[in-house]
């Protein structure tokens, strides 16, 4: 298996999304509701955007999504 791919996500509170982007995948910048949206979303992405970038996937591409949620317990 390929050595996979970083995203990083982080929690929206204003706008009640997950934003996504990675330094690994050039021009990958997407947001959605929940954080199962957002892996569905990014499961089509980044073969789509590597192989534009000219960097051609092989079957699968794995990666790891990153998340960060910042919280205040009362």
């Amino acid at each position: 298996m390929d050595r996979p791919y970083y995203v990083h996500a982080f929690w929206d509170n204003e706008a009640g999304v997950w934003v996504a982007s990675s330094d690994e995948v050039q021009g990958l910048a997407t947001e959605a509701a929940t954080s199962e949206e957002l892996i569905q979303k990014l499961k089509v992405l980044i073969p789509e955007l590597l192989a534009l970038n000219r960097r051609t996937p092989s079957n699968s591409v794995p990666f790891e999504l990153l998340t960060r949620r910042f919280e205040i317990a009362a």
